[in-house]
């Protein structure tokens, strides 16, 4: 599995929330909306998720391991650092 493409939406508002993302895998698979976030002890990366009945929230499409995990995270955080030292902001979103 490869990650061929990372689009990064940076969020124009001020919080925990940094950008959106979106991956596409070896060319054919597109995932939308993983979150980049500023948590206590660093950044991390949040998959698409959606408010179950309970309330809870339930990741919508996520690795099934943690390797793979955290080749994603490792990919989308470095494309989010690339993009804000190249002062990259062609897509801001106002807010999620």
């Amino acid at each position: 599995m490869q990650i061929t493409d990372v689009r990064v939406r940076k969020v124009a508002k001020e919080g925990k929330l940094k950008a959106v993302v979106s991956i596409t895998i070896d060319d054919e698979f597109v995932v939308h909306d993983i979150k980049v976030i500023e948590g206590d002890k660093g950044m991390f990366i949040a998959m698409p998720s959606k408010k179950s009945l309970d309330g809870e929230y339930r990741d919508i499409a996520h690795p099934i391991n943690s390797a793979t995990r955290e080749r994603i995270q490792t990919t989308i955080l470095n494309r989010y650092e690339e993009a804000m030292e190249e002062g990259e902001e062609a897509a801001v979103v106002d807010e999620m």
